[in-house]
């Protein structure tokens, strides 16, 4: 369970927490006493934990740094009470010996402070104002990064030079010869001044990047030359990269010149693998640069707070395209009034904004089907998949891909809470049935219930595939699965060193070769297949993870139960049976009337009674009455198959296009019309001075 985790880090936590004070407090003690077992080993052993938790846990000592107590304080209070110890000891001389090692060790903290200074120098010199992806950008003299350790990790840089420096100094405390101090602090001091004159050549012309002046024009000498048309603009947290990544594919097909802006710099790694040029602008006022490009549209897959900042562009058309429609109320948000148009899938959603009355006119909204669907593939009949059942029958494959809870806490948004584990239990009951379970990445990142609830399904899964049996595929199905699983990762991902930083990266990940969008479709293709390859029939599969996707686990599955989301709407383009569960407290007659995707659903209560007469209706085509309504759903839902929808997204775009270069047009002639009127103006103005300015009237002249 997801508390169950939480509860041993933080007993972790505490005790790593407890152990750092009593081995100051023992090294105290030890240095005053004098004790020098006791004060070297107290000593040695806070450096090694501090070490330590340098590594494993981070998050501990970035709270230490809240109150003060940061790596710097820490390693200063133990080399103080070195300090002490030292001259507590007999047998050393504070002023021929003590006073020495006290010097060398000033002049490793000053040493430590001039890194310091040198890696902020550096860090900032190479912070552009923007980050590309698929774009040559050599023009920047990108250059590798400096060494992490010196640049970037400024606490694991004075532990570590820490260590033969303490190392001396307790040699000295164990055996009073203060050579072994010395030693210790000329190694440290060497370590530091040598790589603190390696990171201050980052400074020099050869490795330094072009400055912020110079950078914003090579961006406005670059958008010139792309020439972009169209462009998606994302922006969001860590996790919602997900909404951008499923539109790639269709923007990439577009006609025209796509182009990729992001607001925050981690995402450019989160945007899969693509060959659309990316395009990351934080500041608003470079942002605003666009409004001089060839930029006429921009597609917004999500809102957010940033949304606002683009759309003050006016040379720009925005067009809001969803990361998926369903019926919840979070699918007619009042801001999509902001956007010059509302691209929805089919006649539902249209129906939709209009009855929610948020401000969003009927003119405004714009059909364009679900391109990303096309890999879905239809009904093909009576499942056939691989035999293994009692009997020799054939497995009914079940997809139960639940949704999450959602921000608002609803009972309603997820079925894993009240009905997830009654339903996963009748299914597991039927012999002839395999299971497909993938629940939503979220699910209980707000109710800790449906976590739970989660955890128990999975349990269940597994206690049921423990009971089965059956041949599995042999070693070759996974020898291909990693061979594939390889080539995939190769496409899809670019190699960085440890010590890479966002230039280095940008060095890295310049213009694509080749047409490696269509390379990563084929081997995906391939993947997917691999795995479903090297996969016993007969078991049941958890799946949380990104890979396989949704799409893939659609073309596996026989049916589909799921809750009122997007997974139903695009479910639906393929006309397979599916089943919707009603945790609202609705009847369902209520439940049908409120949510237009579930009409042509199996309606499942908490007590997931209907599972049976589910199952029987997927075997048998007499028993499914909801056939037809299944595919007047779909074309309500997802628009006509005819023309295809890449094809309307397509069109839709071109529109948008044309209505950008009218507007500007219009914008351009009201601007020539003004410039005569404003002509006329200056030379009337001019005229009246010049009036004015005349040092005699002609009646004065004659008087």
């Amino acid at each position: 369970m997801p508390s169950a985790g939480i509860a041993p880090r933080r007993v972790v936590q505490l005790t790593a927490l407890l152990a750092m004070l009593v081995f100051f407090a023992t090294q105290l003690v030890g240095a005053v006493l004098p004790n020098v077992p006791l004060f070297i080993v107290a000593s040695a052993c806070g450096l090694a934990l501090d070490l330590f938790l340098q590594h494993k846990q981070p998050g501990l000592l970035s709270l230490l740094g809240k109150i003060r107590l940061d790596v710097t304080v820490r390693q200063l209070f133990r080399d103080m009470l070195i300090v002490v110890g030292l001259l507590r000891i007999e047998g050393i001389n504070p002023l021929h010996e003590q006073a020495p090692l006290t010097v060398g060790l000033l002049l490793f903290y000053l040493v430590h402070f001039a890194c310091q200074a040198a890696a902020i120098l550096v860090r900032r010199s190479r912070q552009l104002p923007f980050v590309t992806r698929n774009i040559d950008a050599s023009a920047l003299r990108l250059s590798e990064a400096p060494p992490r350790l010196f640049a970037r990790q400024h606490g694991r840089r004075l532990l570590r030079l820490a260590v033969p420096s303490t190392a001396g100094l307790l040699a000295t405390a164990a055996t009073k010869n203060a050579v072994w101090g010395g030693v210790g602090l000329a190694i440290a001091l060497l370590i530091g001044i040598g790589g603190t004159a390696h990171l201050a050549t980052w400074m020099l012309p050869r490795k330094r990047v072009v400055n912020e002046a110079a950078a914003l024009q090579w961006l406005d000498k670059w958008l010139a030359d792309y020439k972009p048309t169209v462009g998606m603009y994302f922006s969001g947290g860590t996790t919602s990269a997900y909404q951008a990544n499923m539109w790639l594919s269709t923007l990439s097909a577009l006609d025209g010149k796509p182009l990729i802006v992001l607001r925050e710099r981690f995402m450019v790694q989160k945007i899969e693998a693509t060959d659309v040029p990316i395009i990351c602008i934080p500041k608003v006022a470079h942002l605003m640069r666009l409004e001089h490009s060839t930029l006429k549209v921009l597609l917004h897959p999500a809102n957010s707070g940033k949304t606002s900042q683009v759309l003050r562009i006016p040379s720009i058309k925005h067009a809001f395209i969803n990361h998926g429609e369903s019926d919840k109320l979070s699918s007619c948000n009042p801001y999509a009034k902001a956007y010059d148009e509302v691209w929805v899938a089919g006649p539902a959603a249209r129906e939709r904004y209009q009855l929610a009355d948020i401000g969003v006119e009927d003119k405004d909204v714009v059909e364009v089907g679900r391109p990303q669907l096309a890999p879905i593939r239809p009904y093909a009949g009576v499942p056939t998949g691989a035999l293994g059942g009692a009997g020799g029958e054939h497995f009914t494959t079940v997809l139960y891909a639940p949704t999450w809870e959602g921000w608002d806490g609803n009972p309603g948004n997820t079925s894993v809470i009240l009905a997830g584990e009654n339903i996963v239990r009748q299914l597991l009951a039927d012999p002839k049935v395999r299971l497909l379970y993938k629940p939503h990445p979220m699910t209980g990142s707000v109710d800790p219930r449906a976590g739970r609830a989660n955890e128990r399904i999975m349990a269940m899964i597994t206690e049921a595939n423990g009971k089965r049996t059956g041949a599995r595929p042999g070693p070759e199905a996974a020898a291909e699965l990693a061979r594939r699983a390889a080539e995939l990762n190769r496409l899809t991902s670019t190699s960085f060193r440890p010590s890479a930083d966002e230039i280095e990266r940008m060095k890295l990940q310049g213009a694509p070769d080749g047409d490696r969008a269509a390379a990563v479709t084929a081997a995906t293709a391939a993947w997917e297949s691999a795995y479903w390859a090297s996969l016993p029939v007969w078991e049941h599969q958890i799946i949380t993870g990104p890979q396989p996707g949704i799409f893939a686990c659609f073309n596996q599955a026989d049916v589909l139960i799921s809750d009122v989301s997007s997974v139903v709407s695009d479910y639906l383009t393929s006309e397979k049976p599916y089943a919707v569960a009603n945790t609202s407290g609705m009847s369902e007659e209520e439940f049908r009337a409120g949510f237009p995707t579930v009409r042509a659903a199996t309606i499942l209560t908490p007590d997931a009674k209907g599972v049976a007469g589910l199952l029987e209706a997927v075997r048998d085509p007499g028993k499914d009455t909801l056939a037809t309504a299944r595919a007047e759903l779909k074309v309500h839902l997802l628009g006509p198959s005819d023309p295809p929808s890449l094809v309307r997204f397509n069109r839709a775009t071109q529109d948008l296009c044309d209505k950008a270069d009218q507007r500007r047009a219009r914008m351009a002639t009201r601007l020539s019309d003004e410039i005569p009127s404003q002509r006329e103006a200056r030379d009337a103005a001019e005229e009246m001075e010049l009036e004015s300015s005349t040092p005699e009237t002609e009646e004065s002249a004659t008087v």
